[in-house]
């Protein structure tokens, strides 16, 4: 089959890779019906992540069943399935509690741009829908394996609340979906922060009240300018630096809460002036699997269409360019057809 492969910086590449097989009872391989190149995929692309020795990369995918191990039963092959970054029996202490990408057993996808995957815990990680959705839904489905189940998780993580007032931190297919969220929540006024027109235009369409442009300390006062002073119930942090982190703690209130979701990169918090903000702070990695049953409902009730994220579409075998588009800021994220 074939599958993207990550060699250095810049370099990734189509190779004719083995086909996945069962391994464990409770494997599943499927074929992919779409994948995608992810944010946190151009961290080592660009470099600020160590790559090691090549290797597969992906982590979102949709597809159908092409086999199950003996001991999956919630799914059967044939049918269309929808899964997490993150896999998990869903069984364990910690699934039974919510937090499936804390599994006991979680093994974390990361070959998922390529014909066919191998899933881990397939009998707790994937959802089948009652039928294949049609084409157009596609798009949609893709994005609840991680960025919508992500941006749902860092509004539900912020604790926002009907009324309230959310600012999404990051323009990015997380973001985007953070504002998606929190208008499902019930957010009264979104304030998404972004510099970049068609992310300001789809921001919009997704809910969003207010675009604030600004960065650093002119951003935060931008927000607190919008808040009477105060700063916001809710703050959503989807980026991972050190100053989308410092954008998004001095842009709550006191009392107010951050749910950051990206992966921090030389991320260090004040421990002294988180203690005298009274802000609250909780994040890691989405437990996308709790969401994954009402998330597909409302993709296919019509309800959200977070498949607007996808702004450019490619044939699997120009994954490289798929990368590069997102990596110079062309496309906000790529979709790859095998």
């Amino acid at each position: 089959m074939r599958g993207a492969v990550i060699y250095a910086p810049g370099d990734v590449r189509l190779e004719e890779l083995d086909a996945p097989k069962i391994i464990n009872p409770t494997d599943a391989v499927i074929r992919t019906v779409a994948t995608c190149v992810c944010g946190s995929d151009l961290w080592p692309y660009r470099g600020a992540e160590p790559i090691g020795d090549p290797h597969p990369m992906g982590h979102e995918y949709v597809g159908i069943v092409e086999e199950v191990g003996s001991e999956v039963a919630h799914v059967r092959t044939g049918q269309f399935v929808v899964g997490s970054f993150a896999t998990s029996d869903n069984t364990c202490a910690n699934c039974r509690n919510g937090w499936q990408s804390s599994c006991l057993h979680r093994e974390f996808m990361s070959t998922c741009q390529a014909d066919y995957v191998r899933i881990p815990n397939a009998h707790g990680t994937l959802v089948a829908t009652d039928e294949h959705p049609d084409a157009e839904l596609v798009p949609s489905l893709l994005a609840v394996s991680d960025v919508m189940g992500t941006g749902w998780y860092a509004a539900l993580a912020a604790e926002v609340k009907p009324g309230s007032t959310a600012v999404v931190v990051g323009d990015g297919a997380v973001g985007l979906c953070g504002v998606i969220a929190a208008k499902e929540l019930g957010a009264e006024r979104i304030i998404a922060m972004s510099r970049h027109d068609s992310r300001q235009k789809l921001a919009l369409e997704f809910g969003a009240t207010d675009i604030v442009a600004e960065r650093g300390d002119e951003g935060i006062a931008r927000v607190k300018d919008l808040t009477e002073g105060i700063g916001a119930d809710s703050v959503l942090e989807c980026v991972g630096t050190a100053e989308s982190m410092r954008q998004a703690l001095s842009s709550t209130r006191p009392g107010g809460n951050v749910g950051f979701v990206g992966v921090p990169h030389e991320v260090a918090v004040d421990g002294q002036e988180l203690f005298f903000s009274h802000v609250g702070l909780r994040g890691g990695p989405a437990p996308v699997r709790r969401y994954l049953p009402d998330l597909i409902d409302r993709v296919l009730t019509g309800r959200i269409d977070p498949g607007k994220v996808f702004d450019l579409t490619l044939p699997l075998d120009q994954v490289a360019e798929g990368y590069k588009a997102m990596d110079e800021r062309r496309a906000i994220k790529t979709l790859l057809k095998p």
